[in-house]
């Protein structure tokens, strides 16, 4: 149903050579995580945080993050709308 496109993602983890990501999820990919968590890990050498509090597009940035050294962070979001034709 979702194409979390997690081979992008891997790869723009290596290229950027980030060791600490945060990954910032909409509430109904929430239930990914795991499966999120675990294909990065194994396809990096980066260590993945999921920033776990409501997300409301990409202006709802997380702050505080400073102790954690964070090198990326990458939003999972919504497609847009496709109109429909009747």
């Amino acid at each position: 149903m979702y194409d979390l496109e997690l081979d992008k993602v891997a790869k723009e983890i290596k290229d950027k050579k980030a060791k600490q990501v945060i990954i910032q999820l909409p509430d109904g990919l929430k239930l990914k995580t795991q499966e999120i968590i675990d294909y990065l890990e194994k396809n990096t050498k980066a260590q993945i945080f999921i920033w776990l509090s409501s997300t409301f597009g990409a202006c709802d940035f997380p702050l505080g993050l400073d102790p954690l050294n964070i090198d990326l962070m990458i939003q999972w979001g919504h497609n847009r709308f496709y109109k429909e034709v009747w």
